[in-house]
């Protein structure tokens, strides 16, 4: 995998973040994440030309490497602050890991796809990331270290995943994607003292499908 990051990469990250502002995504520090990680690293060689395009690319097992705008999206809407706990559902790529540390988050990202979760432990490895990186059923959490601040979960769930619930702090954030078909409705979930939910939708997106109660692969 090439890890070289050249002027040109950097030129063609900064087009990138120019067609994010352009979008809507306004938070510097996210913007900066986007700026400073090469989104090249984790995308197969036959796909390096594409790799600052606004788009997913497949990166194996059915699954892609999401869209930049997508990341972006998600990331804001977690109204993240430095050292807060994160659980991320679905490393896949490990693109949005990284975009996660790069902001000062402590991480911790399940994959249940292990020729994914090998990849990403690498690449991540390679830029010296702090996530913690766990290969198991995204579905079930990591109840263990948690309670989190906040929880992303970056495939379509056909509803919230119950056991995630008990492991977001009061006034812990949830973002994900809900719906069955080949759209998904970007939710969002504040936890109220009373352990109640108030919840938000922000659009339609396009992910590849969570699944639930099934044996890592």
């Amino acid at each position: 995998m090439n890890r070289i990051d050249t002027f040109q990469h950097q030129g063609l990250r900064k087009q990138l973040v120019a067609i994010l502002k352009n979008k809507g995504i306004t938070k510097p520090e996210v913007l900066d994440a986007v700026m400073r990680i090469p989104r090249h690293y984790f995308m197969d060689s036959a796909f390096l030309s594409f790799a600052y395009a606004d788009q997913a690319f497949p990166i194996g097992s059915g699954q892609t490497i999401s869209q930049p705008y997508t990341v972006a999206f998600q990331t804001e809407l977690l109204d993240l602050k430095p050292g807060m706990k994160i659980l991320e559902i679905g490393t896949g790529s490990g693109y949005q890991t990284a975009v996660l540390t790069t902001m000062g988050m402590k991480v911790f990202s399940v994959e249940r796809q292990r020729n994914l979760y090998k990849t990403a432990v690498k690449i991540l490895g390679d830029l010296h990331s702090t996530a913690k990186c766990f290969y198991g059923d995204g579905y079930k959490g990591l109840p263990a270290f948690g309670p989190f601040d906040r929880v992303l979960v970056t495939c379509g769930a056909p509803h919230v995943p119950p056991d995630l619930l008990p492991q977001m702090k009061t006034g812990g954030i949830m973002v994900l994607p809900i719906g069955e078909g080949d759209s998904q409705v970007m939710t969002r979930l504040v936890k109220q003292p009373d352990g109640t939910m108030v919840t938000t939708t922000h659009g339609d997106f396009r992910f590849v499908p969570m699944l639930p109660d099934k044996q890592a692969m």
